[in-house]
């Protein structure tokens, strides 16, 4: 058995001896710590990606999101 089936495991026995107010306590904190971790990848995996952009492309990105960005289009639906 391998440790994360036995932790499960240890955590549902815990979970039946729990009321039901303290099993959705229980759950809410599970879900808070799900939500605490960050999301993507490491940056060492993104390193094959460096360089492939042209610094005038980076630049002109950048200069589309900063004048772009923050305003509202009253008429775009």
């Amino acid at each position: 058995m391998t440790e994360v089936s036995t932790i499960k495991q240890d955590i549902a026995r815990e979970l039946d001896q729990l009321p039901l107010e303290l099993q959705r306590q229980v759950l809410d904190f599970a879900h808070a710590l799900g939500r605490s971790f960050p999301k993507g990848v490491q940056g060492k995996r993104l390193l094959d990606f460096s360089g492939i952009m042209e610094t005038e492309d980076i630049k002109a990105m950048s200069e589309a999101i900063e004048s772009g960005c923050e305003r509202v289009d009253m008429n775009e639906w």
